[in-house]
């Protein structure tokens, strides 16, 4: 009786190592290289979830370094702006600037309307009945903080979108694994844990997976949301300075 006890207890030791080796990460691999046509959906969400990681950090990180660079242009680029004595070296200074600066593609878009409106009234043309030129200015100073506050949502939807459905996809891989362990159950008619341990780890797996994917990209999202409205509200600042100075000739403090 004691002998038939331990046994019982080691082959339920056995039995339990190796479920536990099933529920590991690289054995779920090993299971679907070796049975492609078997895991045929856990592969497609697999590659699905790596894709979406991989898209969101390349995002991240291209926003950290625009928001970096921005974050040390802004008060250097507007700062020279305004502290260069005349217009005319202002506006210079503006275009030596880097072509992807954007405070200076918005000064440079004010003086070019200021400058297009002045010349129609020279020649005659009328624009003046039309448009006064603070209505001209105004107008393309808009447009101007329109284009470069839409540069800076790059990648925004692609995290909104990862954060959002990251976790159901590895739902599908959850419910798949979960799906394979009934089958198991179903074939081998028992449902001891080393028959179902590697579809029940596979679904973990990848529900686990899901979320390292989709929470990165949420907090990368709202992080890069604040920051981003932040540089617009200087956007915004920057541009209503520029409407008074060229509109008026003087900057309204």
């Amino acid at each position: 009786m004691l002998q038939e006890t331990l046994f019982a207890a080691a082959a339920g030791g056995t039995n339990a190592a190796n479920a536990l080796s099933q529920m590991g990460f690289e054995h779920m691999i090993s299971e679907m290289i070796n049975k492609p046509g078997e895991f045929i959906v856990s592969w497609v969400v697999l590659l699905t979830l790596v894709i979406m990681s991989a898209m969101s950090w390349y995002w991240t990180v291209i926003n950290v370094l625009r928001s970096t660079r921005l974050k040390g242009q802004a008060d250097r680029v507007t700062s020279a702006f305004w502290e260069t004595p005349n217009a005319q070296d202002a506006i210079r200074l503006m275009e030596e600037q880097p072509k992807n600066e954007p405070f200076s593609k918005i000064a440079l878009d004010a003086a070019q309307a200021a400058a297009h409106h002045q010349r129609a009234e020279g020649s005659g043309q009328g624009m003046g009945e039309t448009l006064s030129r603070s209505e001209f200015v105004d107008r393309a100073l808009r447009q101007a903080v329109t284009r470069e506050s839409t540069n800076l949502q790059g990648g925004m939807t692609l995290l909104a979108t990862v954060g959002a459905t990251a976790p159901f996809v590895g739902l599908l891989g959850t419910v798949w694994g979960i799906y394979g362990a009934l089958i198991r159950i179903g074939a081998t008619g028992q449902a001891s844990i080393d028959a179902v341990a590697g579809p029940v780890g596979e679904a973990l797996i990848m529900t686990a997976i899901g979320l390292f994917v989709a929470i990165p990209a949420v907090f990368a999202y709202n992080f890069f949301s604040k920051t981003n409205a932040a540089v617009i509200a200087k956007f915004d600042t920057f541009a209503h300075d520029l409407h008074d100075f060229f509109a008026t000739g003087s900057r309204v403090r």
